[in-house]
């Protein structure tokens, strides 16, 4: 595993991270993921007003290697996607933490986000994976 797990995000055992951002949260995928990966090609956004429910799949991420269902870490409304990564979806793979982002949700709960893991448990995670 490289890089350092950023301490300011929540993540889910699927690998995805969540960024509160006032009553919004970011969302993408984990440098672990990318890094399985490999190089991504295509990213299936959800369509924005949708609505997302917690563990359940809102979209795929497709690489040279492999696609994957990505999962919504909180329920609530799309009210943003990435649409840069329907043109460069590899910058999951060099940016996974910042532009690489795929969704800006409204959650439906708050306190969802506070049943995530943290960066601590997330690197427990990886270590025991």
């Amino acid at each position: 595993m490289s890089g350092e797990i950023p301490q300011n995000l929540k993540y889910t055992k699927e690998h995805e991270w969540a960024r509160a951002e006032g009553t919004r949260v970011v969302v993408g995928v984990t440098a672990h993921a990318q890094e399985s990966l490999g190089d991504v090609v295509y990213v299936e956004l959800p369509k924005v007003g949708s609505s997302v429910t917690a563990g359940k799949q809102f979209g795929v991420i497709e690489s040279t290697k492999a696609v994957s269902d990505l999962y919504s870490p909180l329920s609530g409304k799309v009210v943003k996607v990435n649409d840069a990564l329907t043109d460069s979806p590899a910058t999951i793979n060099s940016d996974p933490y910042g532009a690489g982002w795929i969704v800006e949700l409204e959650p439906s709960d708050s306190k969802e986000l506070a049943g995530l893991m943290d960066a601590a448990a997330y690197g427990k995670l990886l270590q025991n994976s």
